[in-house]
């Protein structure tokens, strides 16, 4: 048992008490203020130190404490085996393994050797001198840091010699700091799950956890404690079975690994190719490339093993085995049914059942199909169509005699704009002859009919005046007319360059 060392003036009065007044432990220990164990154990390094009472006189206070509690022999670490602290470090990545386990070995292997503490405190003391991001212990497979370098490349288009600059996605392995780097275009949500998707191949391999950090393209709210997730990116997730955990908002040592390695890269990588000048993103990809392999096969001069050499050894044999299908990557939005029984997706329409009317319901759309939603299950899917303004209509989805909504008939558009006026009313007619269902015009005529609120019905008029001169029957000219001011011209007065009678005519000033 310990027992507290008693201070100088005490330790002459302890044996003064029991030596010259001949009084016991526990009458000693009351008297000074201290327990009876004290008491004993001074009075038995005093016999083991050979001393005798009375106390020679040119024996002070502190010359008696030296002789009670020497200091230790002092032992040489040179006289013990070195400890390979780099070796111990990299054993703490494997799982299960702890310190305690690995002093328990060292010392059956070396018949002796530092004591458990002494042991702790040499290792502590050499990882402290590691960079931040190596002083943390990640299990062999345990995690991936994503994020975005800080620093662009220019890249010049070959044919117009514009220079845009290209964004550089890092990804590092926690246990290994083994690297993938590549250049992207822009950094956008399609960027952003490429980018894993090739870092997983690279890797060989999914880890259990992916920290990245609070990205608008992965993390739609980086709220600290519960960061909600793009709906694309928890895709990503669940197709590689993986987890997203971003770090903390304010917490940089959730992400140090990252940031060095995104150092290393800017350093070892992008530093390198600040004079070259790339013409693709494909031609910089190539440089990258080259470097990254550099890059993860050079010594770490601590750790004393190349990011390769120790992802061979400790993230490859542990991360989590490729799916056997590729992700598909999709954009998922939330989308409301017109009157039309369509939702629009980059300014194509697709037809969903006519019973969802006015609800709710979730697009889901990859490179080939678009998806429509409705609580959970799918209600309508089509083939990717990009022409804008278009339709795409399954026949199943209309109802009875195309009748959308009982509300809204052409009947119902025609009687409106005819309180607006005669042009009005021509104009909407042309529109509801211009489709083969008259229900894929309807939200263009609700456009157009309510334009009245923002610009009067005398407005309106004079520009549907206009639009029938000039052949304009779409909601989007009507309202260039009326935004230029162009209802106000004389009808003599031909339109400035740039007012296009038809959807799919861009105008001389277009490519401009």
């Amino acid at each position: 048992m310990c027992h507290r060392r008693l201070s100088m003036r005490k330790l002459k009065e302890t044996l003064r008490l029991v030596f010259e007044c001949g009084m016991g432990m526990r009458a000693a220990g009351r008297s000074l203020g201290t327990s009876h164990t004290a008491i004993r154990a001074v009075v038995r390094r005093f016999r083991g130190a050979g001393l005798t009472w009375p106390l020679p006189e040119d024996m002070g206070e502190e010359a008696l404490e030296h002789k009670l509690y020497p200091a230790p022999a002092a032992r040489e670490e040179g006289q013990r085996g070195p400890l390979d602290f780099a070796a111990i470090h990299e054993a703490m990545k494997r799982k299960g393994v702890t310190l305690q386990l690995l002093w328990e070995e060292y010392r059956a292997r070396e018949g002796g050797g530092y004591g458990y503490s002494r042991y702790c405190e040499l290792y502590h003391r050499w990882k402290n001198k590691l960079n931040p991001s190596m002083r943390q212990v990640h299990r062999g497979g345990e995690k991936m840091f994503v994020d975005y370098a800080g620093q662009t490349v220019p890249v010049t288009d070959p044919e117009t010699g514009e220079k845009r600059e290209a964004v550089i996605f890092v990804a590092v392995l926690g246990a290994s700091h083994y690297l993938y780097v590549e250049a992207q275009e822009r950094q956008d949500l399609a960027g952003w799950i490429g980018g894993h998707e090739r870092a997983f191949a690279y890797f060989g391999g999914v880890p259990e956890v992916v920290v990245p950090d609070n990205l608008k393209a992965g993390v739609k709210s980086p709220c600290r404690y519960e960061p909600d997730l793009n709906p694309t990116y928890h895709d990503l997730a669940v197709h590689y079975g993986t987890v997203v955990i971003p770090a903390r908002v304010g917490k940089p040592k959730d992400k140090a690994k990252v940031e060095v390695g995104v150092q290393v890269v800017e350093r070892w990588i992008l530093a390198r190719l600040r004079d070259q000048q790339f013409f693709g993103i494909g031609g910089l990809n190539a440089a990258i490339r080259e470097l990254r392999e550099d890059v993860n096969t050079r010594t770490m001069k601590r750790i004393g093993q190349s990011r390769k050499a120790l992802y061979e050894k400790l993230d490859k044999p542990a991360l989590k085995p490729l799916p056997i299908q590729p992700y598909e990557f999709a954009i998922r939005m939330q989308a409301r049914v017109g009157i039309d029984y369509h939702v629009a997706f980059r300014q194509h329409y697709y037809s969903v059942p006519f019973a969802l009317v006015g609800q709710g319901v979730e697009i889901k759309a990859t490179e080939k199909m678009v998806r429509v939603y409705h609580q959970g299950a799918c209600a309508a899917q089509h083939l990717r169509e990009d022409t804008p303004h278009a339709y795409t209509t399954q026949e199943g989805h209309m109802p009875p005699q195309h009748q959308a909504v009982v509300r809204w008939t052409p009947q119902r558009f025609m009687e409106w704009a005819e309180t607006i006026g005669v042009c009005t009313r021509e104009v909407v007619g042309r529109v509801l002859e211009s489709r083969r269902h008259p229900e894929q015009t309807y939200r263009s005529c609700l456009g157009i009919l309510g334009l009245e609120r923002h610009v009067g019905k005398e407005r309106l008029e004079r520009a549907c005046t206009r639009a029938l001169q000039f052949g304009i029957f779409r909601y989007q000219g009507i309202k260039s007319i009326l935004t230029r001011g162009l209802d106000r011209l004389g009808p003599e007065e031909p339109p400035p360059a740039g007012l296009d009678a038809h959807e799919h005519v861009r105008g001389e000033g277009y490519y401009q």
